[in-house]
């Protein structure tokens, strides 16, 4: 059997986890972030219609409501498990799958809104439309301080978790990326790369063209109704799918002393590959449950372009995790 010498440990950490007092603060804001968005979905599992107005969709199917908030709370409460599991000393005994797939999905799922919430702000400080019921005069589903309210808190707990996770990676897998990995496994790193940017050009294809005013793919109720925010939007998961692309690509197809820190492609393929594999899945589910009227099901070419989004950006994991995975630890 063959003998290796063995790998330089990671570094150790200056203040071991959850001594940092910068840490405690973080987590506790990441804690913190959480209530608003909890406090509303509990009060209406319980009933309450606050920020709801009456005769909003959301009232048409109570069962429905509640099987959604309900997977919404535990969804938003895995927040505050990860930022407890990033800052205490058992989390560093974790195994890294079962912390790497939540922390990636958390990324996937709060990025857009990191991202989207403010470009939508700008879209309103120019004069844009966000909201087309509003704009027309007709009852909203939800009150404008909810978005107000959930959004800020979402980007809140993205930046915080996001915090919590670079220091956490840094001490515990810190070693994995000092240097470009070697050539083990390229020739799979590199098919995988390249399925991944051809089954991209369909997605990122239909949200250029809904960016730039295209109907193409849409049913009849969402081209009627799409806001200013609606072009800049989708415009944004065309760059979410260059960015898992680029990065997958510069992994797989590496070369000896490039000036590029391997971090870069490692976070364009993290943010990249979560954001449009995570949404893709949302906005399908979101897009099939509860949706009574032909009119407002999604149309095939939309529901293809997400199943393409959820494709690419597993497949641009793969390749990360591939690349980690043959690392030495």
């Amino acid at each position: 059997m063959t003998q290796t010498l063995p790998s330089a440990p990671p570094p150790t950490p200056a203040a071991p986890i959850g001594a940092s007092r910068f840490r405690r603060v973080v987590r506790a804001v990441a804690i913190v972030s959480c209530v608003p968005y909890l406090s509303l979905k509990v009060a209406w599992l319980a009933g309450s219609h606050v920020g709801i107005p009456e005769g909003s969709s959301l009232l048409d199917d109570r069962a429905a409501m509640a099987v959604a908030n309900a997977a919404t709370v535990l969804l938003d409460s895995a927040v505050i498990v990860l930022a407890l599991l990033l800052t205490r000393p058992w989390g560093l005994r974790v195994p890294a799958w079962l912390l790497a797939f939540p922390m990636w999905v958390a990324t996937g799922l709060l990025a857009p809104i990191m991202t989207g919430y403010p470009l939508q702000l700008i879209v309103k400080a120019f004069g844009g439309s966000v909201n087309k019921a509003a704009d027309a005069g007709k009852e909203s589903f939800l009150d404008e301080w909810v978005f107000g309210v959930v959004y800020t808190g979402f980007i809140v707990q993205g930046l915080a978790l996001g915090t919590l996770f670079v220091l956490y990676a840094r001490d515990r897998w810190g070693h994995l990326w000092r240097e470009w990995p070697a050539g083990q496994g390229r020739a799979k790193q590199k098919a995988a790369a390249v399925a991944a940017a051809v089954l991209a050009l369909f997605p990122a294809t239909l949200h250029l063209l809904w960016a730039c005013g295209a109907t193409t793919g849409l049913n009849d109720a969402r081209a009627e109704d799409r806001p200013s925010d609606f072009y800049v939007l989708e415009g944004m998961f065309v760059v979410f799918l260059a960015a898992a692309v680029t990065g997958a690509y510069l992994l797989a197809f590496r070369r000896p002393g490039r000036a590029l820190p391997v971090t870069v492609p490692l976070a364009l393929v993290w943010i990249g590959s979560g954001a449009v594999a995570c949404w893709g899945g949302w906005l399908s589910l979101a897009g099939l449950v509860g949706v009574d009227d032909i009119a407002e099901r999604p149309a095939a070419l939309l529901s293809l372009a997400y199943a393409g989004q959820m494709i690419v950006g597993i497949l641009v994991a793969g390749v990360g995790a591939s690349v980690l995975a043959k690392r030495p630890t």
